[in-house]
This record gives structure tokens, C-alpha cells and sequence, in this order.
């Protein structure tokens, strides 16, 4: 045998774990019964990308995806099925809710005034985006605690691991998945919930 030749087995088995590891943190998709919430969503509030007060209140009946985002991220492409999630549901009750971020990889440096411009330059969008947040760590922000802390949206705990990370929340204001990056915006499961199946 080789001498290189368990080296090399080593390092593919290692770049497979790697890989896979990698894969989940990317791809895990996590489903939710729904269930009423420990705290509403409906109390939460959070502030537009142009600073106006924005009442969590006002989306009692709709669907919601709230995704953090990111302008330089290979996920960033994403903001275009989005786009076009928002203008084939958005007047069937569908509200998505991006929340710029710059907490992966530094992937949002811009002030409010950038990120409105790359989005609308780059990708046409139209759907409420928000003021850049924490989504953890010691500064998160209330939404993201409700989205992540089981104890508040009463299913489940869950870890934001990198930009473009998805929250679905039903017309009764409960919480019914968390879905990795790679999750398509326009894959089966998230248009199912946007039409309300």
C-alpha cells in the first residue's frame, strides 16, 4: 500500500463529514405542528429598512416568511424567487419580512440607504424589508428571540446558522418551520404555504 494512500483516506473521510455537516446547516429543514404560541407574535414590532415603526399586529391573517438577508452572500441570488414569491402570493395573503444582517461573515456591511438600493437595483424588490438586526447572540433581536426560543413560540428551539435562513408563520400567528439557507423559495413546501395548503 502506499504510504500517501491512508492520508488520503483520512482526508476523504474528513471532507465528507465536513461536507455533510455542512449540507445540514445549509439544507436542515425543521416542521412544526402547529400550536398556539407561549408569546404572541402579534406583540412584536420591528422597525422598516427606511426606520418606520412596523406593528406585528397588522399581520393577524396573513402567512409570513421572515428571512435574514444578506447582499454578499452566495445565497444573495435568492432575494430574485423572493421577489417573485411576493408577486405571486403577496395580494393571496402571503407578507415576507427580510431582515438585513451582518452577523455571517460580515455579508452586510451597508448603511439602510445601501441595502435599499443594492435590492432594488439588483433584484426589483418590493417586499418589506426591515432595519438590519442581530438574529443572535446578546443583542438579537425580539423577533428573532420569538423565532428561535421554544419558550416564546411555544414549538420549538432553533439556531440561525447563516444568511438567507427561513421562518414560516401561519395565519393564526404560529410557527410552523424553520428552514435552512438552501431551502428554495419557490420549492413545493414554501409555495404550499403561501397558497394555504
Amino acid at each position: 500500500m502506499n504510504m500517501t494512500t491512508p492520508f488520503l483516506i483520512a482526508a476523504a473521510v474528513l471532507l465528507s463529514g465536513a461536507g455533510l455537516v455542512a449540507w445540514k446547516t445549509f439544507n436542515g429543514s425543521v416542521w412544526h405542528q402547529p400550536s398556539p404560541a407561549m408569546t404572541s407574535f402579534y406583540d412584536l414590532h420591528a422597525e422598516t429598512l427606511e426606520g418606520d415603526a412596523y406593528s406585528f399586529a397588522d399581520l393577524k391573517g396573513k402567512r409570513v416568511l421572515v428571512v435574514n438577508t444578506a447582499s454578499k452572500c452566495g445565497y444573495t441570488p435568492q432575494y430574485e424567487p423572493l421577489e417573485e414569491l411576493h408577486k405571486r402570493y403577496g395580494d393571496k395573503g402571503l407578507v415576507i419580512l427580510g431582515f438585513p444582517c451582518n452577523q455571517f461573515g460580515r455579508q452586510e456591511p451597508g448603511s439602510s440607504s445601501d441595502i435599499r438600493e443594492f435590492c432594488t437595483r439588483n433584484y426589483g424588490v418590493s417586499f418589506q424589508m426591515m432595519s438590519k438586526v442581530d438574529v443572535k447572540g446578546e443583542n438579537q433581536h425580539p423577533v428573532y428571540g420569538w423565532l428561535t426560543q421554544k419558550a416564546q413560540n411555544g414549538v420549538g428551539d432553533h439556531k440561525v446558522r447563516w444568511n438567507f435562513h427561513k421562518f414560516l408563520i401561519n395565519e393564526n400567528g404560529e410557527l410552523v418551520a424553520a428552514l435552512g439557507s438552501g431551502a428554495d423559495p419557490l420549492g413545493d413546501d414554501v409555495t404550499a404555504f403561501a397558497e394555504g395548503r
